[in-house]
């Protein structure tokens, strides 16, 4: 069974192992707890005591938020539980004018049936900050 929390409060560097599967370079489980604990709003998909997936906004907290990392542990995908991240943490932001995020485009399908519009972007990645 999956619950799910916003409360990171406890969160250890261990709870965080096993996620960032097949990145070319991976956050440190201690990036990753800061960047959680630094976040505007995180849900956390929990079966039991173990963390299964997360999702985490970034915002001013008045008009604009961006999502950066949807990660499901691979034993835990294709339960829908990616999805319901997405809609909680879509909800935590409904009275701002935008959410985004960037994706690969293999992904763009899974964020559409979220009702999310694909627009062109330009990024710059720094994978040696990992």
């Amino acid at each position: 069974m999956i619950s799910y929390s916003t409360d990171v409060s406890g969160l250890t560097e261990a709870d965080l192992a096993g996620f960032f599967v097949g990145w070319p370079t991976a956050p440190s489980p201690a990036q990753h707890l800061a960047v959680l604990r630094g976040s505007y709003r995180v849900v956390l998909a929990l079966s039991g005591a173990e963390v299964a997936g997360f999702v985490h906004m970034i915002s001013d907290g008045v008009l604009t938020a961006f999502v950066p990392w949807l990660e499901v542990r691979p034993s835990f995908q294709g339960q829908g539980i990616g999805t319901e991240l997405m809609r909680r943490i879509v909800a935590e932001a409904a009275h701002m004018y935008s959410v985004d995020l960037i994706c690969d485009e293999d992904l763009r399908p899974f964020y559409e049936r979220l009702g999310m519009t694909a627009l062109t972007g330009m990024v710059l990645r720094n994978r040696s900050a990992l």
